[in-house]
């Protein structure tokens, strides 16, 4: 009894046919070889798709004895969840359109609305979990604040993505119209990996298969098994007249797809020693090229050194009007500081016109830690609560002024706090602090106010003169300001009160005794002319 088949045509230089009755009967055809038969048969198999039971496969990694580790990359992690997958794949995570041939795509990107914004709408598959939908609502936030593009619950879209727990991680390419899979399941719910697939989602092939990546890496064939060939082509991308990103979250590891131990498959050109790929998250450059490819008038940037500069557009020459800046510094684990060297922002009422805004967190959701700011003057150092601060720069049509300049560094632990009322805890408490910490805490109040403190417990290892772990706390906001007392033990014999608007707190400790530390409360203080 003849067996039946399906068959899918797709644009590749290798192919693979398969029997379902028989999958350990695999053979592959290369268009450039005299001998196959696949282009003959095409018309053939076309015609009996809906009769055979054959399935297009495209080659992909599997762990094996030249390459028995994925990396821990991205790709390793998307390598990881895609093997055995039974999903029509092209580079590792790339699914293929039945019935239409993606390469050519050249108008499936997300429309853009009257207000500048390109919504994306999606749904989640009930199978995941409330925490599992927060990872990836999470991971979509940074395209909010660093472009024009925000990915948006679903309501009577009739083009979005269907978000499911499938077979590995995978996404289409742009948009593909009605309900549009995106595959984020077991293994892929990184960080990275969502916003990977996100990205193909929204129109981007792998940076390695640029039109002209020639002119930048060195492909080493000879390492790459035929089956895997496909994973290096070069394709008619559109690169925006933007330089190659050798680090981006979209390009491949220099390992990938080696055949043969100890060998890699690419290299840089300039610098064949260069990483490539290997980016923990979207990098400056990616994100600039989804704002150039969606005309968003976003200028955003990405700061994750440990310590580093911003500073408006031409400074210290005044900045452009009409811009919109986003500065996100996220750095690896610690806190991040920021201080303004130079602030100069055209004054209006209530900074309705240019203005500096801070969030303490990646987003414009998060809590703001300095509210819209103008004018010029001094402003006291912040410090978030966590590894993330976004800095907002608005300016308008008008006027406008030199600008600012700034520095963060990460701090081991601290705050900065702007509410009339708040309690301050020391690390862990009410359990011991930890051994060898400078923590800063910054109280910042309006222009008159004045700040009060009271200790509501405190036990912090006593010594001669507090040499070992203590409380300072200083008039001001920096340790340059007038020492208003230095503490240890379980007393603090006085309420420090400022002259001022600020009070800055450090508290030290070394590497021997630890006490459960401190729970203080402040509160701000009117002037005369405002108390009730």
């Amino acid at each position: 009894m003849a067996e039946s088949c399906h068959c899918y045509y797709v644009p590749v230089a290798q192919i693979y046919i398969k029997s379902l009755d028989s999958p350990s009967t695999l053979r592959s055809y290369s268009p450039m070889d005299s001998s196959a038969p696949i282009l003959l048969l095409l018309p053939w198999l076309l015609s009996v798709a809906l009769t055979l039971p054959i399935e297009v496969i495209f080659p992909r990694a599997t762990a094996n004895e030249t390459n028995p580790v994925f990396g821990d990359d991205v790709f390793g992690d998307i390598l990881r969840a895609n093997e055995g997958t039974n999903v029509l794949l092209r580079e590792t995570d790339i699914a293929v359109p039945l019935g239409r041939n993606s390469i050519s795509c050249k108008t499936c990107l997300w429309p853009k609305s009257t207000n500048g914004r390109v919504n994306v709408p999606y749904v989640f598959d009930e199978k995941y979990s409330e925490g599992e939908k927060s990872t990836i609502r999470e991971a979509m936030k940074d395209f909010a604040t660093m472009t024009c593009v925000e990915f948006v619950p679903k309501t009577a879209e009739p083009n979005y993505l269907s978000i499911h727990p499938g077979d590995g991680c995978w996404s289409f390419m742009g948009v593909l119209g009605g309900a549009q899979g995106v595959s984020l399941g077991g293994g892929c719910l990184g960080y990275r990996t969502i916003q990977h697939e996100l990205t193909h989602a929204l129109g981007f092939w792998h940076e390695q298969n640029r039109s002209d990546r020639n002119k930048y890496i060195d492909v080493f064939w000879q390492y790459i098994s035929p089956d895997a060939s496909i994973n290096y082509q070069e394709m008619d991308t559109n690169n925006l007249g933007m330089e190659y990103d050798y680090v981006s979250a979209m390009h491949y590891e220099n390992w990938m797809f080696s055949n043969t131990s100890g060998k890699i498959t690419m290299a840089a050109k300039d610098d064949p020693s260069r990483r490539l790929g290997g980016a923990k998250e979207l990098t400056n450059l990616d994100y600039s090229k989804i704002n150039r490819l969606y005309e968003c008038d976003v200028v955003s940037t990405l700061l994750n050194e440990e310590r580093g500069t911003l500073k408006s557009a031409n400074y210290p020459s005044p900045y452009p009007n009409n811009a919109k800046s986003y500065f996100l510094i996220r750095t690896g684990s610690q806190q991040v500081s920021l201080k303004f060297e130079a602030f100069d922002i055209q004054s209006s009422p209530q900074c309705s016109a240019d203005y500096i805004k801070i969030y303490d967190g990646s987003t414009k959701s998060s809590p703001v830690l300095l509210e819209k700011s103008c004018g010029t003057g001094k402003h006291p150092p912040l410090i978030a609560s966590g590894r993330a601060l976004l800095l907002e720069f608005l300016s308008d049509g008008a006027q406008t002024a030199t600008g600012f300049k700034a520095l963060y560094e990460t701090v081991e632990c601290g705050g900065t706090y702007t509410t009339p009322l708040r309690n301050i805890t020391s690390p862990n408490y009410p359990k011991d602090y930890p051994p060898s910490k400078v923590c800063l805490y910054l109280i910042s109040a309006p222009p008159s106010y004045t700040i009060s403190l009271r200790v509501v417990t405190m036990d912090i290892e006593k010594s001669r003169q507090c040499r070992r772990d203590y409380l300072e706390i200083y008039n001001g906001d920096s340790t340059s300001a007038p020492l208003l007392g230095r503490f240890c033990g379980s007393l603090m014999m006085c309420s420090p009160r400022s002259n001022g608007n600020s009070m800055l707190l450090r508290f030290v400790t070394n590497g021997d005794t630890q006490g459960k530390g401190f729970l203080l409360r402040y509160s701000w203080v009117a002037p005369r002319s405002v108390l009730p």
